[in-house]
C-alpha cells in the first residue's frame, strides 16, 4: 500500500469487527499492533491496493526515527468533523481518501437492517451498501471499492459476474457459493475470491453479512468496468 510520509489520521483503538479504511499501516501505532486491538474486521483481515501502486511504480516509504509517531489530533476528531453528514465551515479536503478513519460495524449493521425495512433485496446482491467518503460521496478509498451486504436466511442470489476481481470475507453467517461448476461452503471469518468475469451466486444457510473489496472503482474511472446480471 502506498504510504504517505506523514500519517494524518488520529490514533484510536480499533474495536473488533470494525471496517478500517487506512491509507497506511503507519496510522496504527506499535502499541496498537502489540496490544492486538488493531484488527481489520476483528480478525486481522487486510485488503491492500499494492498491486496497482506497484504497477504505477508509485510506492514509497519513510521511516519515523522514534518509537511511535506523536499524536497530533485527539481520538474521535475525524468522526466528529466528518462522520455525521456535516462538515466544519472551514473544512478543507486534502485527499481523495475518506477523512473517517474507521466505520464501526455496529453502525453498519444497523444501516443494513434499516435498509431491509424499506427496500426489497437486489436479486444479485441482497441488501448491499458501499462505503463512501462523506465529504465527496465517492468511494472511501480512491483505489478500492469497499462494500458490505446482508443476505437473509435461505436467500440465493441470481448469477452475477463483472470485470472487477472481488475478495469476500464473511462477517456473519454461513452458506455456499457456486462458480465454474463447483460449490464451496463458507462460514464466519472465511475469505474467498471471485476472479474477473467469473459468474457466481451465493446461498445462505443462515442470515449472513459479507464484506467485500475490489478494483471496481479504478475500472470505472478508466471506463472499462462491465457487469452482467442473470436477472436482466
Amino acid at each position: 500500500m502506498k504510504a504517505p510520509a506523514v500519517a494524518t489520521n488520529p490514533r484510536k483503538p480499533v474495536l473488533p469487527d470494525t471496517i478500517v479504511e487506512a491509507r497506511t499501516l503507519a496510522e496504527l501505532s506499535p502499541q496498537q499492533w502489540k496490544s492486538g486491538i488493531a484488527a481489520w474486521l476483528g480478525w486481522m483481515f487486510d485488503g491492500l491496493d499494492m498491486h496497482i501502486v506497484n504497477m504505477c511504480d508509485a510506492g514509497f516509504r519513510e521511516d519515523y526515527a522514534g518509537g511511535s509517531y506523536p499524536v497530533s489530533r485527539p481520538a474521535g476528531s475525524a468522526a466528529a468533523e466528518a462522520g455525521s453528514n456535516l462538515l466544519p465551515v472551514d473544512f478543507q479536503r486534502t485527499s481523495q481518501t475518506s477523512p473517517v478513519f474507521n466505520y464501526p460495524y455496529r453502525t453498519t449493521r444497523e444501516s443494513l437492517h434499516a435498509l431491509t425495512r424499506f427496500r426489497d433485496p437486489d436479486p444479485c446482491h441482497g441488501y448491499m451498501m458501499k462505503y463512501i467518503n462523506p465529504v465527496t460521496g465517492g468511494p472511501a478509498m480512491p483505489t478500492l471499492s469497499t462494500a458490505i451486504q446482508l443476505l437473509p436466511t435461505g436467500f440465493r442470489t441470481a448469477p452475477y459476474r463483472s470485470t472487477a476481481g472481488t475478495v469476500f470475507t464473511v462477517v456473519e453467517g454461513s452458506g455456499t457459493f457456486r462458480s465454474a461448476g463447483q460449490t464451496f461452503a463458507w462460514r464466519q471469518h472465511d475469505t474467498f475470491v471471485i476472479p474477473s468475469w467469473n459468474s457466481f451466486d451465493l446461498e445462505c444457510a443462515t442470515e449472513a453479512v459479507l464484506f467485500s473489496f475490489s478494483d471496481r472503482i479504478v475500472q470505472e474511472k478508466l471506463d472499462f468496468f462491465r457487469e452482467q446480471r442473470a436477472n436482466v
